[in-house]
């Protein structure tokens, strides 16, 4: 009978006590003279049997007390030997099952190389856990990149969550892998390492996992994506052929757990949010929602901005295929998700990123480059390839795998800026002596460019809240590559402006004539997001000043302005119905308030504003040039006054716009415009559907040759009070007025004692 080779005592001790970094050196099938030895490694077995393909079993020898095994099958050959193990536990339950440790590994040499380079882009294919069939057996294949670890196990209630059972292949470049047959989808399973720094040992949430159990467990469940049919293709294949920038785009920005609750405060569901949440963007004329995060996070405070499963969606709400189920209902319903994506930074929580390997392995290593001093996060190290390929492989998954139409990314001034809240001495010049980070500048380009050759139509937003130049302009000219950028210093000035006594604002004036002097500097989305209606800054009703009907009038007035300026709009849910409270993530938003007549009547000025903006060429098809945007009075600071021109494409499609921020109203006022002719009032944010006090001009107003402002022909007109007004001239042949109609008031889908006092 052939004999198993002698196996060192030092390597026994050290896969028996769940050191041993190369497991495939001792078990599984190896070559000895005279046939075929088998080792395995079962603690929880008490006996153990080699079953070959013709069912012959070859009872094995437990050489180590601790559950090792071994026999040698004479005769065999190591090509194409195959066999099962055959295991008596302790509790005398029998069992047949494959043995991990005969498998090959899955990832191809090339994978590997990729990964090292960085340009590995679809490495949520290659890493993570993934339910396949390898060498004719069911299982599942697990691969993550710890390049300094010692050693790697899987433990899940497969092996009894002992960490010594399944040790990991380590592989080029730092990737460790094992496929472990016979389990499936719904396994909950982490990553056991141990570290080459002084032997450090933590257990692991999975990077690239798919889903994980809901907070506050945090451990990660094997999760198959490829089930879900999509219904979208129609909206897919139009997006690739579409030019963002020369659409309508009105945002509205939600947090999935606070916009609407069931009556016993849980969550709603991604699976009722497809049809409440749909059906009432829809209904308000919305085109796009944008989600806060809905990557896997463990606080719900951060409200999704501390991301620890950048390849998972939160197990708050449902599954996997239930958010693709969401956004596949607004892709059928025509509208556009955007997702909030966080590169620049992710918490120190134990079973994520942070020391993934026992050492500063996704953060910067240098503790003036790791660490953001406000938020207490920690910063991507951007110049290692592969986490570099972590970030752009997680963009691409939601792109590609979620349908996602665009990723909005988060704190982009806290990337480019090394010295971003820090003060003199704590932190690190480039290599030029500069406070711009080099590393993160070059990945910001590479995910822009990658981005928009791999997802056609797709977009990508700045929050970038400094003068940085160029954010939204081609990489081949210097830019950053962004779609978009959000207009931080508009919205600061305006609400400034907004916050302003009325007779106080005609030394404010400045603050509304500014935002033109560079609105065509970058492709700018206008935003009043979640971030102005928090922590003590007053929910946007109650930054108004005034009394009741001032107030509305203002915030009213407020949207106007927005839905005419150049640039994209988005709107944090809640703005829409006058929500008096600050936002806050742990209830739901305050519904009850449209059983009062203001708020349905500022939901429905909302409603009307989408409407109009969406069917008016000339609010969105020259948002980044001036050739879609003339002053007629930028001047008019005594009356504090602001009136302009909006054009289409077509220079005889244009819109007047005429906007007051003082109660007071202006009659007999005179304003030039372009063209002779006859001019209707087509929408009056001061008309009594929208809570007004119908003050306006219901009769068509008809030009004089009487030289005013820039032109030859002028207007006058009544300007009511704390309003927009926008006219439009007559064409040839004459256009029929545009009707303005009540809209019905639109309240979220819901239960029917919904508007009827549910607690927020």
């Amino acid at each position: 009978m052939a004999l198993d080779i002698e196996i060192h005592p030092d390597a026994v001790a050290a896969l028996v006590e769940g050191r041993h970094g190369a497991p495939f050196d001792l078990l599984g099938p190896h070559a000895v003279d005279g046939g075929v030895a088998v080792r395995a490694f079962r603690p929880w077995a008490k006996e153990l049997a080699v079953v070959l393909p013709d069912g012959a079993q070859h009872p094995m020898e437990k050489i180590h007390a601790d559950g090792l095994f071994s026999v040698v099958v004479d005769g065999a050959v190591m090509e194409g030997f195959a066999y099962r193990l055959k295991q008596t536990d302790f509790e005398g339950v029998i069992t047949e099952v494959d043995d991990p440790y005969r498998f090959g590994p899955l990832m191809s040499d090339v994978d590997l190389y990729l990964w090292g380079e960085g340009n590995l882009l679809y490495a949520y294919d290659a890493f993570g856990a993934h339910v396949v069939e390898h060498e004719g057996v069911r299982g599942v294949n697990f691969a993550v990149w710890a390049p300094n670890a010692l050693r790697i196990s899987i433990i899940g209630g497969f092996n009894r969550w002992d960490e010594r059972g399944l040790p990991m292949r380590m592989r080029t470049g730092g990737v460790w892998e094992l496929f472990v047959p016979g389990i499936g989808e719904g396994e909950v399973y982490r990553y056991d390492i141990r570290s080459h720094n002084q032997g450090w040992r933590f257990q692991k949430s999975d990077p690239f996992a798919f889903f994980s159990e809901v907070r506050p467990a945090n451990a990660s469940i094997v999760t198959d994506l490829s089930g879900y049919r999509w219904g979208d293709s129609a909206w897919m294949e139009a997006r690739a052929q579409s030019d963002p920038l020369k659409k309508p785009m009105a945002i509205y920005e939600v947090h999935l757990g606070s916009w609407q609750r069931h009556d016993d405060g849980s969550w709603l569901t991604y699976t009722e949010l497809a049809d409440k949440l749909i059906t009432y963007v829809k209904d308000m004329g919305y085109t796009h929602i944008e989600l806060m995060p809905v990557t896997e996070y463990p606080y719900d405070g951060s409200w999704g901005y501390q991301v620890t499963g950048y390849f998972a969606a939160t197990s708050r709400y449902g599954t996997p295929h239930q958010l693709m189920a969401l956004i596949d209902a607004a892709h059928q319903a025509g509208i556009g998700v955007i997702l909030d994506w966080v590169p620049a930074h992710f918490p120190k929580d134990g079973h994520g990123l942070n020391y993934f390997d026992g050492t500063h392995l996704y953060e910067h290593e240098h503790p003036l480059q790791r660490e953001h001093p406000d938020w207490g996060t920690l910063i991507f190290n951007f110049g290692r390839n592969e986490v570099r390929n972590f970030l752009l492989a997680s963009a691409l998954f939601w792109l590609k795998e979620y349908h996602v139409d665009g990723l909005r990314v988060d704190a982009v001034s806290s990337i480019i800026y090394l010295d971003f809240s820090r003060e003199q001495g704590q932190w690190i010049p480039n290599r030029y002596g500069g406070r711009e980070n080099l590393d993160a500048i070059s990945f910001l380009r590479q995910f822009n460019e990658v981005v928009h050759r791999e997802a056609p139509g797709a977009i990508t937003i700045a929050e970038e809240s400094t003068a940085w130049p160029m954010v939204s302009r081609p990489i081949y000219i210097g830019g950053l590559g962004f779609t978009l950028k959000w207009n931080m210093g508009w919205m600061h000035d305006t609400l400034e402006y907004l916050k302003a006594d009325p007779i106080y604002r005609r030394w404010k004036h400045d603050k509304i004539t500014f935002s033109l002097f560079y609105a065509f500097s970058e492709n700018f989305v206008l935003s009043l997001s979640h971030d102005e209606v928090v922590h003590l800054k007053g929910s946007m009703i109650n930054k108004a000043p005034g009394d009741w009907w001032q107030k509305f009038a203002t915030v009213r007035l407020l949207f106007g302005y927005m839905y005419t300026h150049p640039g994209k709009k988005l709107n944090f849910m809640g703005s829409e119905i006058g929500q008096w409270r600050e936002w806050s993530e742990a209830r739901q938003l305050d519904w009850h308030l449209l059983s009062w007549d203001t708020h349905q009547s500022l939901q429905n000025w909302c409603k009307r504003l989408n409407a109009f903006y969406c069917n008016e060429p000339s609010l969105w098809q020259h948002d980044f040039d001036f050739h879609g945007f003339n002053w007629i009075d930028a001047n008019d600071n005594e009356n504090s006054v602001f009136s302009y021109v909006r054009y289409a494409d077509d220079k005889d499609d244009l819109l007047i716009v005429i906007a007051s921020w003082t109660p007071v109203v202006r009659y007999d006022y005179r304003i030039g415009v372009p063209k002779p002719g006859t001019y209707r009032e087509v929408l009056n944010s001061d008309a009594a559907e929208f809570g007004g006090g119908g003050v306006g001009n219901p009769e068509p107003l008809h030009s004089q040759e009487h030289r005013h402002h820039e032109w030859e022909h002028s207007l006058t007109l009544t300007v009511p009070p704390l309003a927009v007004i926008v006219l439009r001239p007559d064409r040839e042949p004459e256009r029929e007025p545009d009707t303005v109609e009540a809209p019905a008031v639109v309240a979220p889908p819901a239960d029917p004692d919904v508007n009827s006092g549910i607690a927020g």
